[in-house]
């Protein structure tokens, strides 16, 4: 893969989620290809990612799987490629999408966003490599997540502190942070199948304790595209493109 002059070249996608919450959007849709502003929810990220410099684009699919190639073409519209990391069924959760995926990728960092949520943070404000394994966007807690996820303290991110953050989907990852990922995750069920099926969040709450994890916080829109309702009003939000 080349680089690219601002020096992020590589990133993910997860679009392998079955969506259920979004049903009955997703019962002929998968949740990414979904539009709101007059445009799929994914192809608002593959527009970020090209301007700031990515190339070369992973997107994991496992739901309607068939479906993403049609829409989203070779990706050579953005001035991307498009490689695809086909999960099978059921989908591999975060921690098993990444892993299968990073045969798709180089040993160098990568973004990577979770194909349903719609935002107006600047990707190119992400660092071309963090600091450890990973580097997180945090946002402000919405009415679905009262609690929080992460908390920030200056840069780093921690696991269990007051005044947690929710994460946004966003990130940049070392491939590094999945070695060992056996040890840290433990016998959760379907991590014995093959390829593995493992959340994500035990490896980066394992790095947080290791102080691996920097992160900052995106105080602009974000929306976490969940459930039908939360479409509508994003999509009420954005206007038709002749609105915009």
């Amino acid at each position: 893969m080349s680089s690219s002059p601002t020096g992020h070249r590589q990133a993910l996608i997860f679009a392998a989620g079955l969506g259920e919450r979004m049903r009955p959007l997703t019962d002929a849709t998968p949740k990414p290809l979904l539009v709101a502003g007059g445009k799929p929810l994914i192809v608002w990220h593959l527009e970020k990612l090209a301007a700031c410099g990515v190339r070369d684009v992973v997107v994991n699919i496992s739901w309607l799987a068939g479906m993403f190639a049609p829409a989203l073409g070779d990706g050579s519209r953005w001035g991307l490629r498009l490689h695809w990391s086909h999960e099978g069924a059921p989908p591999l959760e975060t921690g098993g999408g990444m892993l299968h995926a990073l045969h798709e990728l180089d040993d160098a960092p990568f973004i990577a966003v979770n194909g349903d949520i719609w935002t107006d943070f600047d990707f190119a404000r992400l660092p071309a490599a963090p600091t450890g394994d990973a580097h997180l966007v945090l946002v402000d807690n919405p009415a679905h997540n009262p609690g929080g996820d992460f908390a920030l303290d200056g840069a780093r991110v921690q696991g269990e502190a007051a005044d947690r953050l929710t994460f946004s989907g966003i990130g940049v990852y070392r491939p590094g942070l999945l070695q060992g990922w056996r040890e840290v995750v433990g016998n959760v069920p379907g991590v014995d199948a093959e390829p593995p099926r493992f959340k994500l969040a035990p490896l980066l709450r394992a790095a947080m304790a290791r102080g691996r994890v920097s992160g900052e916080h995106h105080a602009g829109r974000w929306t976490d595209v969940g459930t039908p309702e939360r479409l509508a009003r994003l999509d009420a939000t954005l206007g038709s493109p002749a609105r915009r």
